[in-house]
């Protein structure tokens, strides 16, 4: 790549890139896992809850780590009903 211009431009969208706190990087696998490994890439971009989550997972599994204590109650934490103020309160009938 010879032309400034091109190397211009690289060099600028590697920079917003950085800016976002993304990396361009490679990586080396099978060709049939080439859209999995593309969607997972991008769902960990989203830098979101989900994303930790899924971060979370993915360690777990690649390590072989045990899960966590807790990781029910910080999913039902996470529940949109936890702000629904729900009554769950039963009648029980006395005989």
């Amino acid at each position: 790549m010879s032309n400034p211009a091109q190397k211009r431009a690289l060099a600028n969208y590697r920079q917003r890139l950085s800016q976002k706190g993304l990396a361009r990087f490679e990586v080396l696998g099978l060709d049939t896992d080439r859209d999995l490994i593309r969607s997972l890439a991008k769902r960990l971009a989203q830098n979101d809850s989900e994303a930790t989550r899924l971060r979370a997972e993915l360690r777990r599994s690649v390590t072989g780590e045990p899960p966590q204590k807790g990781s029910i109650l910080a999913a039902l934490r996470q529940s949109p009903l936890v702000s629904a103020e729900i009554d769950l309160t039963r009648n029980i009938p006395r005989s």
